[in-house]
């Protein structure tokens, strides 16, 4: 039986990351320019300082044991080759023939359902919400100031929309250590979202055609290169039909550089240069990755992870409170580190623990911690797609938040999904 003040102890490198990325955030006045990496080196080292009953090797060993886990080797090897791909599919114009393709397709009364749509189908193909707010946040801005809209109700659309992939994706990092900490396939985890943010999408989207209904569109559109919004389209297609999804990046990859070698879009060097500068655009998420794999390897070996589960079970009766409790913690940490795939990393391990104790499907588990990370994100005032698109927008934040219908929504229904046990057959 773990004391309280072990447990309270043990859990102390993750209370230190904390405080530390907290307090030196409000010092910074930006929770983006703290080097997360930094915090929890810091935060790791103190782990095994803490770990005194054993020697000084062993603990070290326990640390790279942590980082060198088979799941926490799986997630970098994906999140190699989604930078791979997502970089090399924006080198070669994917995004540029894809929003093209999208404004060229909507009738002018159906503006703001339209880019809705298109914000979705963008950060679904990407797998990114903050690609998706950069490539399209001056179109919305464009779009409200020719139609004399109020300016953060467009870019919301953006925004809200960009959550839409985000948190369904199956390049999302989100999504990738969710179903990798749950042990999962990402495939079966989407048709769970899916029964969910599929309903609440619809009904956003209703919304915006009702809003935008008398609207008329100006907008034109340069010639679309259609051939260039292929590898989006196959990655979604193979993903779906539950193809390996390191072998469905590779060939993704493959395919942007043939369409791009062959439209004279990049030679071979460029194409390889691309394919570089996405993956090293991953190595900060990579050594947090494996930085918080070892981190929480020491927690575990100290009793921290069976300490927080009994407390955060201890009134749970059922699967709906279990539920329950691996969302809230999510949200919880989402709030602390403003940002979405740092708290299902922290939390991924927890709620796995929990979801067995109570019989929760894993497939339910991945998508409560996805989505609840992703509306929390969503709403943050701090965070970086709110910060972004308000920057590309020269409006502030709260403006935004007040007009971000779909992370509400979202946020909602997800919570009723729970206590309604909804989808039944995963619940």
């Amino acid at each position: 039986m773990i004391m309280n003040n072990k447990g309270i102890i043990s859990l102390s490198p993750l209370l230190l990351f904390v405080v530390l990325y907290l307090s030196a955030s409000i010092i910074a006045e930006d929770f983006y320019k703290v080097p997360v990496a930094v915090m929890f080196i810091a935060s790791s080292v103190y782990a095994i300082a803490l770990s005194r009953d054993i020697p000084l090797n062993k603990r070290i060993e326990t640390f790279c044991r942590g980082t060198g886990n088979k799941d926490i080797m799986m997630m970098i090897c994906i999140f190699i080759f989604a930078g791979a791909f997502a970089n090399s599919a924006k080198e070669m114009g994917c995004i540029d023939a894809t929003v093209s393709l999208a404004l060229d397709l909507l009738p002018g009364n159906m503006l703001f359902a339209g880019l809705f749509v298109t914000a979705c189908f963008i950060s679904l193909s990407v797998g990114t919400s903050v690609g998706t707010i950069v490539a399209l946040t001056p179109i919305a801005t464009g779009i409200a100031t020719s139609t004399g809209t109020d300016v953060a109700f467009v870019v919301a659309i953006i925004a809200g929309g960009a959550f839409f992939g985000d948190n369904l994706s199956f390049i999302s990092d989100t999504t990738i250590v969710a179903t990798s900490t749950q042990g999962c396939k990402m495939s079966d985890k989407f048709i769970v979202n899916s029964l969910i943010t599929m309903p609440v999408a619809v009904v956003v989207l209703c919304i915006y055609i009702a809003e935008g209904w008398d609207l008329q569109s100006t907008m034109t559109t340069d010639s679309i290169q259609y051939i260039k919004v292929i590898p989006y389209l196959f990655i979604l297609v193979t993903a779906v039909c539950g193809m390996n999804v390191l072998a469905t990046l590779i060939m993704g990859t493959v395919m942007t550089g043939i369409i791009g070698l062959c439209y004279g879009t990049y030679d071979l060097i460029s194409w390889l240069s691309a394919i570089n500068t996405g993956i090293c655009g991953m190595s900060e998420l990579i050594i947090i990755t494996m930085t918080a794999g070892g981190l929480l390897e020491l927690i575990r070996r100290n009793g921290g992870i069976e300490y927080i589960i009994k407390v955060a079970t201890r009134r749970i009766r059922q699967k709906r409170g279990a539920e329950l409790v691996i969302a809230a913690l999510v949200s919880m940490v989402n709030i602390c580190t403003a940002n979405n795939t740092i708290a299902i990393l922290t939390v991924g391990d927890i709620a796995k623990n929990i979801g067995n104790s109570h019989g929760v499907d894993k497939r339910k588990c991945a998508s409560i911690l996805d989505t609840f990370s992703c509306c929390t994100q969503g709403l943050l005032p701090y965070g970086a797609q709110l910060l972004l698109a308000a920057t590309l927008s020269g409006l502030s934040p709260l403006a935004i938040l007040g007009y971000m219908y779909y992370p509400m929504a979202l946020f909602v229904a997800s919570t009723v999904a729970i206590l309604f046990r909804y989808p039944r057959k995963y619940s």
